[in-house]
């Protein structure tokens, strides 16, 4: 029993010496071993099962892949005197994990290393240049589209850009680099991930937003009424041509039938002329007298002879 209960003692404390001096490196970490706090070697960066002296080493674990630091929002004013408020974010990775153990130890302090780099670098960089430079990254011209994609108003900036919004993040990102490299840390990129007014100066924006897209409303409405007056126009010229078009043709049909009337009166008179003036006679009978209709004429009239004749 004795040595059973030895046997199992000694399997146990070599079970606990190889636990302790066994260590996993997974492809996302990197390690510095350190004894009595003293960095033992080079640090650890390739993926696997590694081994350290049970007990008196330990296996301080960094990470390899790529962090973020996400900025606080600050308000800083631009170069114009425009007061705004920026939110940049960061990639960031540890490169030498001896250093950054040496100087920083951990995330929580790295973390605090970069607030004090990198926001200082973006205030200097957004007041040392113009709103429209952090803003946008080239000059050309802003086109809003509304409804249609033929709807479209094109407005030209006034101001030109020089250094842009891409140039001047790269700015930031090299103003950092140098001042992070004895922590062992290394800027991947910074971003500026928001830049708004502060909350005094941002209603007056929106009221000239507004301002400005009911000037390009105005601007569709009196287009389309010039076009409507234009429309209208050709359709009251298009009408009186037509107006003018069939008077002259009516005209012209009236004026074939009166003469084509004139030429057979004519004839009809040259072949019968008595009888065409009994006829005309009888006509103007017709329409100048009734039954309340009083006539006095002398006896040679010629309108009288017909009834003179008819009754005798």
């Amino acid at each position: 029993m004795k040595i059973k209960g030895s046997i199992i003692a000694v399997v146990v404390v070599v079970g606990l010496i190889v636990y302790n001096a066994a260590y996993i490196v997974d492809e996302t970490e990197q390690v510095v071993v350190t004894q009595f706090g003293r960095i033992i070697g080079q640090p650890v960066t390739t993926p696997g099962l590694k081994f350290k002296i049970p007990f008196l080493q330990n296996a301080n674990y960094f990470n390899k892949n790529l962090l973020g630091w996400d900025g606080d929002p600050g308000q800083i004013p631009t170069l114009d005197k425009k007061l705004i408020s920026v939110d940049t974010f960061a990639r960031w990775k540890i490169v030498d994990p001896v250093k950054f153990f040496q100087t920083v130890n951990n995330r929580f302090n790295a973390v605090g290393k970069l607030n004090d780099i990198i926001d200082p670098a973006v205030r200097d960089f957004i007041t040392s240049n113009l709103l429209i430079e952090a803003v946008r990254k080239s000059n050309r011209d802003l086109i809003y589209v509304l409804g249609r994609e033929e709807d479209q108003e094109r407005e030209k900036t006034g101001t030109r850009i020089t250094v842009g919004r891409e140039k001047l993040t790269n700015g930031i990102l090299q103003q950092s680099q140098p001042k992070l490299a004895p922590f062992g840390i290394e800027i991947v990129d910074v971003k500026i991930k928001r830049i708004n007014y502060v909350e005094e100066v941002r209603k007056s924006v929106y009221d000239r937003m507004v301002a400005e897209r009911r000037r390009i409303a105005e601007k569709f409405r009196s287009e389309g009424k010039g076009e409507a007056q234009k429309i209208l126009g050709e359709m009251e010229r298009d009408l009186k041509q037509i107006s003018s078009d069939a008077y002259r043709i009516s005209q012209e049909l009236k004026g074939q039938a009166d003469a084509e009337a004139i030429q057979l009166y004519a004839e009809a008179y040259g072949l019968a002329p008595d009888f065409y003036s009994f006829t005309r006679t009888l006509e103007i009978y017709t329409e100048s007298f009734d039954e309340r209709t009083s006539l006095v004429l002398s006896t040679d009239s010629e309108l009288l002879k017909y009834l003179k004749g008819y009754a005798e």
